[in-house]
């Protein structure tokens, strides 16, 4: 279909000459197979709204690239010739984001729209144009044009759209349709320039590539390996809410390959990358691919996920390989995984900041590996209750599979869950059978009865 759309509109006129030298293919509603029903009535309002105040507006980027290729776009993203304080003036129910670019948000119940304003292109380090630093990443980056300047900064081909609710057309600028029939991942414009301004480019192509099937262009693709070390300069926040993208998107498990394929895993999480190389680097890819295709199969599934069991695998054999550390130094057991979990924690915040509220989970989810083994007093029931329990059972049962633990243990905690009480109750005195020192804490006296004075004698 996309093939017979591109043959069909390459000998349409082209729209008229403007000052950037573009000039868009426009693809009439009659050639083209995106209705109005497959866009969200909010994103609709919004164009309607602004096109009413006498503003260019367009629906832009993937959202138009997934509805050509039959697919269901998650957001709905406006791009426009009104200002940011505009935009809000018109919308009640919006406000300003961004400071490195700003954008407005405008919410409608669950959904949130956001539009953007067009941007300038060829951005260069002078006064009034976009602000770079010694690498040629972009900091800031609020200075507007024309929707052609606009077609220039953005990043991908596929992703250079522009739908008109005016008359229902479609402009391509760049030569998205022929790149989404080849199905190619293309960069606009040189390659190493446009991945200096946004390192986070390289790890869109790798993302896009593998959520659509597409391949990245040899000529893009050639400058990722040398320009991975940039990923580095990147605000670690802004990190976490790409990894999430790439791994938590229903294509994971290829993506997470891609990244290793092209040297952008080790700078998003450094102490995995030691994990892999190490001597025990291939039982840890296999724990990663094993939770990779678990997590891709429940996002398919439209069950959900959480940022904190995939972190969680990502790290657990860090966490693991220095606790271990301090064991073989004389720690006990429960003190060295927390010790291990707190510094593993602290030095992955330097490269990917994972939110409080995830890594509180993660901590639990570990702790309760160390908790799995002790199965012989009456508390055992009570990790079932724990809110973790589930996410850390997963992690268990993966541990079994890559043979990092005894299978025998995976398959009790499965038994366990299922039983009823009196099975379970038998279920813990058989383990405290099998080992009856394990389990059985010595009973200390009291602060108060280790101070009392002895009883004066009768005698």
């Amino acid at each position: 279909m996309l093939n017979k759309l591109w043959h069909n509109c390459r000998n349409l006129i082209r729209k008229g000459n403007n000052a950037s030298g573009l000039q868009p293919l426009v693809i009439p509603r009659a050639q083209h197979s995106i209705s109005r029903k497959q866009i969200s009535d909010n994103a609709i309002k919004v164009l309607h709204r602004l096109n009413k105040a006498g503003h260019e507006a367009y629906l832009v980027g993937g959202c138009l690239r997934d509805l050509l290729l039959q697919k269901s776009p998650k957001d709905f993203d406006i791009a426009t010739d009104a200002k940011p304080e505009q935009i809000k003036a018109l919308f009640r129910n919006s406000r300003i984001i961004g400071r490195r670019f700003k954008l407005v948000h405008i919410t409608f119940g669950r959904e949130i729209i956001e539009v953007a304003t067009f941007r300038a292109g060829n951005p260069t380090p002078v006064k009034g144009r976009a602000e770079t630093n010694d690498s040629g990443r972009i900091l800031r980056d609020n200075v507007y044009g024309t929707i052609e300047d606009d077609v220039v900064r953005r990043d991908f081909t596929v992703n250079a759209l522009y739908y008109s609710i005016k008359d229902f057309h479609l402009l391509d600028y760049a030569g998205a349709l022929k790149d989404i029939e080849k199905q190619r991942i293309q960069i606009i414009g040189d390659p190493e320039t446009r991945f200096r301004e946004d390192p986070v480019r390289m790890l869109r192509a790798v993302r896009f590539a593998e959520k659509l099937g597409f391949v990245i262009a040899p000529e893009t693709a050639s400058q990722i390996h040398h320009l991975a070390h940039l990923l580095k300069d990147i605000p670690p926040a802004r990190l976490f809410e790409e990894s999430n993208k790439l791994f938590l998107s229903g294509a994971g498990h290829n993506t997470f390959l891609s990244l290793q394929r092209y040297e952008l895993f080790a700078p998003l999480y450094p102490q995995t990358a030691e994990q892999l190389a190490g001597p025990q680097g291939q039982k840890t890819q296999q724990l990663l691919e094993l939770a990779m295709q678990g997590t891709d199969s429940r996002v398919n599934q439209e069950r959900p996920v959480s940022p904190a069991f995939i972190n969680a695998a990502l790290l657990w054999h860090s966490v693991q390989g220095m606790a271990n550390h301090f064991i073989e130094r004389g720690e006990p057991k429960v003190p060295a995984f927390q010790q291990a979990i707190s510094i593993v924690l602290g030095r992955q915040a330097q490269s990917v900041s994972i939110p409080k509220h995830f890594t509180s989970a993660m901590r639990e989810i570990w702790s309760l590996q160390v908790r799995f083994e002790q199965r012989k007093n009456r508390k055992t029931r009570q990790l079932l209750e724990q809110k973790r329990f589930r996410a850390a059972y997963d992690l268990l049962l993966l541990r079994a599979k890559i043979g990092e633990i005894d299978n025998q243990l995976a398959e009790w905690w499965t038994a366990f869950q299922t039983a009823d009480e009196q099975e379970q109750n038998a279920m813990i005195n058989r383990e405290q059978r099998t080992n009856p020192k394990a389990g059985r804490r010595r009973k200390r006296p009291s602060r108060n009865r280790r101070k009392q004075a002895p009883k004066p004698s009768d005698s």
